[in-house]
Protein backbone atom coordinates (compact mmCIF):
# COMPACT_ATOMS: atom_id res chain seq x y z
CA UNK A 1 0.00 0.00 0.00
CA UNK A 2 1.15 3.61 -0.57
CA UNK A 3 0.74 5.77 2.72
CA UNK A 4 -1.88 3.21 4.15
CA UNK A 5 -3.72 5.08 7.12
CA UNK A 6 -2.23 8.97 6.18
CA UNK A 7 -4.60 11.27 5.63
CA UNK A 8 -3.91 14.04 2.57
CA UNK A 9 -4.79 17.60 2.89
CA UNK A 10 -4.17 20.94 2.61
CA UNK A 11 -3.60 23.67 5.06
CA UNK A 12 -2.51 27.23 5.17
CA UNK A 13 0.48 28.49 6.61
CA UNK A 14 2.65 31.91 6.74
CA UNK A 15 -0.04 32.99 3.70
CA UNK A 16 0.66 29.59 1.60
CA UNK A 17 -1.21 26.64 0.65
CA UNK A 18 0.60 23.44 1.94
CA UNK A 19 0.12 19.68 0.66
CA UNK A 20 0.55 17.39 3.21
CA UNK A 21 0.11 13.98 5.03
CA UNK A 22 -0.48 13.02 8.41
CA UNK A 23 -0.57 9.84 10.32
CA UNK A 24 0.10 7.77 13.22
CA UNK A 25 0.37 8.83 17.13
CA UNK A 26 3.11 9.73 19.43
CA UNK A 27 5.88 12.86 19.23
CA UNK A 28 5.64 14.96 16.28
CA UNK A 29 8.04 14.13 13.55
CA UNK A 30 8.10 16.65 10.50
CA UNK A 31 9.65 14.69 7.05
CA UNK A 32 11.25 17.15 4.19
CA UNK A 33 11.58 15.88 1.06
CA UNK A 34 13.95 16.85 -1.51
CA UNK A 35 14.29 17.68 -5.25
CA UNK A 36 12.37 17.40 -7.57
CA UNK A 37 10.45 15.16 -5.50
CA UNK A 38 7.71 15.56 -3.50
CA UNK A 39 6.87 14.24 0.40
CA UNK A 40 5.94 11.17 -1.23
CA UNK A 41 9.62 9.82 -1.27
CA UNK A 42 9.16 9.08 2.55
CA UNK A 43 6.33 6.62 1.30
CA UNK A 44 8.83 3.78 2.67
CA UNK A 45 9.94 4.92 6.24
CA UNK A 46 6.72 7.11 6.97
CA UNK A 47 4.17 4.10 7.63
CA UNK A 48 6.73 2.57 9.69
CA UNK A 49 7.36 5.70 11.65
CA UNK A 50 4.09 6.06 12.25
CA UNK A 51 3.97 3.12 14.90
CA UNK A 52 5.87 5.61 17.54
CA UNK A 53 5.02 9.04 16.01
CA UNK A 54 2.84 11.81 14.26
CA UNK A 55 4.22 11.91 10.75
CA UNK A 56 3.47 15.04 9.21
CA UNK A 57 5.48 15.30 5.80
CA UNK A 58 4.22 18.02 3.68
CA UNK A 59 5.05 19.40 0.28
CA UNK A 60 7.64 22.30 1.05
CA UNK A 61 7.21 25.61 -0.56
CA UNK A 62 6.87 25.73 -4.99
CA UNK A 63 7.71 21.80 -4.54
CA UNK A 64 4.53 19.13 -5.08
CA UNK A 65 1.10 20.85 -4.78
CA UNK A 66 1.95 23.36 -1.98
CA UNK A 67 1.92 27.27 -3.34
CA UNK A 68 4.36 28.32 -5.83
CA UNK A 69 4.89 31.72 -5.37
CA UNK A 70 6.63 33.75 -8.67
CA UNK A 71 10.07 34.12 -9.53
CA UNK A 72 11.53 37.61 -8.23
CA UNK A 73 14.62 39.18 -8.97
CA UNK A 74 16.32 38.31 -5.44
CA UNK A 75 14.45 34.93 -4.96
CA UNK A 76 13.09 36.12 -2.03
CA UNK A 77 10.21 33.98 -1.73
CA UNK A 78 12.28 31.00 -1.73
CA UNK A 79 14.99 32.21 0.83
CA UNK A 80 15.15 28.93 3.70
CA UNK A 81 14.40 30.97 5.89
CA UNK A 82 10.67 32.06 4.32
CA UNK A 83 10.18 27.84 3.57
CA UNK A 84 11.15 27.17 6.94
CA UNK A 85 9.20 29.72 8.42
CA UNK A 86 6.16 27.86 6.70
CA UNK A 87 6.96 24.83 8.42
CA UNK A 88 7.24 26.07 12.01
CA UNK A 89 3.63 27.79 11.21
CA UNK A 90 2.27 24.74 10.13
CA UNK A 91 3.49 22.92 12.89
CA UNK A 92 2.19 24.90 15.41
CA UNK A 93 -1.10 25.38 13.46
CA UNK A 94 -1.35 21.28 14.12
CA UNK A 95 -0.77 21.97 17.88
CA UNK A 96 3.19 21.25 17.31
CA UNK A 97 5.19 23.45 19.89
CA UNK A 98 8.01 21.40 19.81
CA UNK A 99 8.94 18.67 16.86
CA UNK A 100 11.79 16.42 15.41
CA UNK A 101 12.61 16.95 11.58
CA UNK A 102 14.01 13.95 9.47
CA UNK A 103 15.20 15.56 5.84
CA UNK A 104 16.62 14.71 2.94
CA UNK A 105 18.02 17.15 0.07
CA UNK A 106 16.69 20.76 -0.63
CA UNK A 107 14.20 19.81 2.46
CA UNK A 108 17.06 19.08 4.55
CA UNK A 109 19.00 22.98 3.72
CA UNK A 110 15.35 24.18 4.87
CA UNK A 111 15.57 22.08 7.94
CA UNK A 112 19.27 23.73 8.73
CA UNK A 113 17.80 26.68 8.71
CA UNK A 114 14.85 25.99 10.53
CA UNK A 115 16.83 24.38 13.82
CA UNK A 116 19.19 27.77 13.28
CA UNK A 117 16.19 30.59 13.07
CA UNK A 118 13.81 28.53 15.43
CA UNK A 119 16.18 26.72 17.96
CA UNK A 120 13.14 26.16 20.34
CA UNK A 121 11.04 24.18 17.96
CA UNK A 122 13.46 21.66 17.04
CA UNK A 123 13.99 18.54 19.18
CA UNK A 124 16.03 16.31 16.71
CA UNK A 125 17.69 16.93 13.62
CA UNK A 126 18.12 14.31 10.75
CA UNK A 127 20.15 15.56 7.41
CA UNK A 128 20.17 12.93 4.90
CA UNK A 129 22.88 13.34 2.07
CA UNK A 130 23.93 17.19 2.85
CA UNK A 131 26.65 19.38 4.12
CA UNK A 132 25.51 23.27 4.54
CA UNK A 133 25.55 25.37 1.27
CA UNK A 134 27.35 27.55 2.42
CA UNK A 135 30.45 24.71 3.32
CA UNK A 136 29.91 23.78 -0.41
CA UNK A 137 30.08 26.75 -2.15
CA UNK A 138 33.09 28.16 -0.59
CA UNK A 139 34.71 24.56 -0.85
CA UNK A 140 33.98 24.31 -4.64
CA UNK A 141 35.75 22.98 -7.26
CA UNK A 142 36.24 21.33 -10.48
CA UNK A 143 34.75 17.79 -9.21
CA UNK A 144 31.48 19.62 -6.94
CA UNK A 145 31.25 21.61 -10.57
CA UNK A 146 31.21 18.32 -12.58
CA UNK A 147 29.38 16.54 -9.52
CA UNK A 148 26.82 19.27 -9.09
CA UNK A 149 26.10 20.82 -11.80
CA UNK A 150 22.58 20.96 -11.62
CA UNK A 151 23.18 23.81 -9.28
CA UNK A 152 24.59 26.01 -11.70
CA UNK A 153 22.01 25.20 -13.95
CA UNK A 154 19.47 25.99 -12.31
CA UNK A 155 20.78 29.16 -10.53
CA UNK A 156 20.88 30.82 -14.14
CA UNK A 157 18.96 34.15 -14.49
CA UNK A 158 14.50 33.38 -15.40
CA UNK A 159 13.35 31.74 -17.41
CA UNK A 160 16.49 30.22 -19.27
CA UNK A 161 17.08 26.54 -16.73
CA UNK A 162 12.89 26.96 -16.95
CA UNK A 163 12.63 27.06 -20.60
CA UNK A 164 15.12 24.15 -21.01
CA UNK A 165 13.06 21.68 -18.54
CA UNK A 166 9.84 22.31 -19.62
CA UNK A 167 10.47 21.14 -23.45
CA UNK A 168 10.86 17.85 -22.19
CA UNK A 169 9.73 17.45 -18.25
CA UNK A 170 9.77 13.69 -17.92
CA UNK A 171 13.16 13.38 -19.67
CA UNK A 172 14.85 16.24 -17.55
CA UNK A 173 13.20 14.19 -14.57
CA UNK A 174 15.37 11.02 -15.50
CA UNK A 175 18.46 12.55 -16.29
CA UNK A 176 18.54 14.65 -13.15
CA UNK A 177 17.91 11.50 -10.84
CA UNK A 178 19.92 8.99 -12.69
CA UNK A 179 23.37 10.72 -12.02
CA UNK A 180 23.89 7.24 -10.04
CA UNK A 181 22.87 5.31 -12.71
CA UNK A 182 18.91 3.79 -11.53
CA UNK A 183 16.28 3.03 -14.59
CA UNK A 184 12.82 4.47 -14.65
CA UNK A 185 11.42 1.57 -12.79
CA UNK A 186 13.18 2.62 -9.52
CA UNK A 187 10.84 5.44 -7.60
CA UNK A 188 7.62 3.51 -6.66
CA UNK A 189 5.06 3.80 -9.70
CA UNK A 190 3.04 5.88 -7.23
CA UNK A 191 5.63 8.58 -5.96
CA UNK A 192 7.26 8.54 -9.52
CA UNK A 193 3.49 9.57 -11.04
CA UNK A 194 3.54 12.61 -8.00
CA UNK A 195 6.65 13.49 -9.12
CA UNK A 196 6.02 13.86 -12.69
CA UNK A 197 2.24 15.40 -12.07
CA UNK A 198 3.66 17.99 -9.49
CA UNK A 199 6.59 18.55 -12.14
CA UNK A 200 3.44 19.68 -14.80
CA UNK A 201 1.99 22.11 -12.59
CA UNK A 202 2.23 25.38 -13.79
CA UNK A 203 4.92 27.48 -11.62
CA UNK A 204 6.57 24.41 -10.18
CA UNK A 205 9.57 24.16 -12.50
CA UNK A 206 10.14 28.05 -11.71
CA UNK A 207 10.22 27.44 -8.16
CA UNK A 208 12.69 24.57 -8.32
CA UNK A 209 15.11 26.83 -10.13
CA UNK A 210 14.19 29.97 -7.82
CA UNK A 211 15.14 27.78 -4.89
CA UNK A 212 18.79 27.24 -6.34
CA UNK A 213 18.75 31.07 -7.40
CA UNK A 214 18.21 31.90 -3.63
CA UNK A 215 20.77 29.20 -2.81
CA UNK A 216 23.72 31.24 -4.28
CA UNK A 217 22.13 34.69 -3.27
CA UNK A 218 19.55 35.53 0.14
CA UNK A 219 20.74 32.40 1.33
CA UNK A 220 24.34 33.05 1.61
CA UNK A 221 23.25 36.09 2.79
CA UNK A 222 21.48 34.84 5.87
CA UNK A 223 24.33 31.97 6.19
CA UNK A 224 27.19 34.00 6.16
CA UNK A 225 25.29 36.43 8.79
CA UNK A 226 24.91 33.24 11.02
CA UNK A 227 28.12 31.94 10.93
CA UNK A 228 29.22 35.74 12.12
CA UNK A 229 26.88 35.96 14.84
CA UNK A 230 28.14 31.92 16.09
CA UNK A 231 24.88 30.81 15.35
CA UNK A 232 24.90 27.00 15.36
CA UNK A 233 22.38 24.16 15.49
CA UNK A 234 21.84 23.20 18.89
CA UNK A 235 19.70 19.99 18.99
CA UNK A 236 21.66 16.44 18.54
CA UNK A 237 21.83 16.17 14.96
CA UNK A 238 22.24 12.93 12.86
CA UNK A 239 23.90 13.16 9.70
CA UNK A 240 23.57 10.07 6.82
CA UNK A 241 24.76 10.04 3.31
CA UNK A 242 25.08 7.58 0.25
CA UNK A 243 27.93 5.68 0.65
CA UNK A 244 28.12 5.49 -3.62
CA UNK A 245 27.33 8.96 -3.45
CA UNK A 246 29.45 11.95 -4.15
CA UNK A 247 29.72 13.71 -0.97
CA UNK A 248 31.75 10.45 1.18
CA UNK A 249 34.54 11.50 -2.21
CA UNK A 250 34.44 15.15 -1.41
CA UNK A 251 34.02 16.03 2.46
CA UNK A 252 34.15 15.02 6.16
CA UNK A 253 30.33 14.60 6.45
CA UNK A 254 30.41 14.50 10.43
CA UNK A 255 33.93 16.64 10.43
CA UNK A 256 32.00 19.76 8.60
CA UNK A 257 28.65 19.31 10.35
CA UNK A 258 30.57 19.66 13.77
CA UNK A 259 31.72 22.89 13.10
CA UNK A 260 28.07 23.85 12.11
CA UNK A 261 26.77 22.42 15.41
CA UNK A 262 27.00 22.90 19.37
CA UNK A 263 24.91 20.22 20.37
CA UNK A 264 25.84 16.34 19.77
CA UNK A 265 26.66 15.73 15.80
CA UNK A 266 26.38 11.88 14.98
CA UNK A 267 25.74 10.33 11.55
CA UNK A 268 27.26 7.62 8.82
CA UNK A 269 27.17 6.92 5.77
CA UNK A 270 24.47 4.18 4.20
CA UNK A 271 24.79 1.55 1.90
CA UNK A 272 23.14 3.91 -0.99
CA UNK A 273 23.47 6.29 -3.84
CA UNK A 274 21.32 9.71 -3.33
CA UNK A 275 18.23 8.87 -2.33
CA UNK A 276 18.49 7.45 0.61
CA UNK A 277 14.85 6.71 2.06
CA UNK A 278 14.45 4.83 -1.12
CA UNK A 279 17.15 3.07 -1.70
CA UNK A 280 17.66 1.66 1.45
CA UNK A 281 14.66 2.34 3.92
CA UNK A 282 15.73 -0.83 6.52
CA UNK A 283 18.94 1.03 6.86
CA UNK A 284 17.95 4.45 7.77
CA UNK A 285 14.90 2.95 9.45
CA UNK A 286 17.70 1.43 11.78
CA UNK A 287 19.79 4.42 12.34
CA UNK A 288 16.71 6.94 12.99
CA UNK A 289 15.71 4.12 15.89
CA UNK A 290 18.09 4.72 17.60
CA UNK A 291 18.80 8.62 17.44
CA UNK A 292 14.73 9.24 17.54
Amino acid sequence: MFFESFTPETREANGQRIRLRRGGSGPPLLLLHGNPQTHAMWHRLAPILANRFTIIAPDIRGYGFSAAPPATPDSRHYAKREMARDLVLLMQGLGHDRFGVVSHDRGARVAHRLALDHPAAVDRLVTMDIIPTLEHFERADMHFALGYYHWFFLAQPHDKPERMILRDTEDWFDLHTSREPKDRGFFHPGARADYLAALREPGTVTAICEDYRAAIGIDLEHDRASRAAGQKVECPLLALWGAKGSLPRWYDVLEIWRQYASGPVSGSAVNSGHYLAEEAPEECLARLEGFL
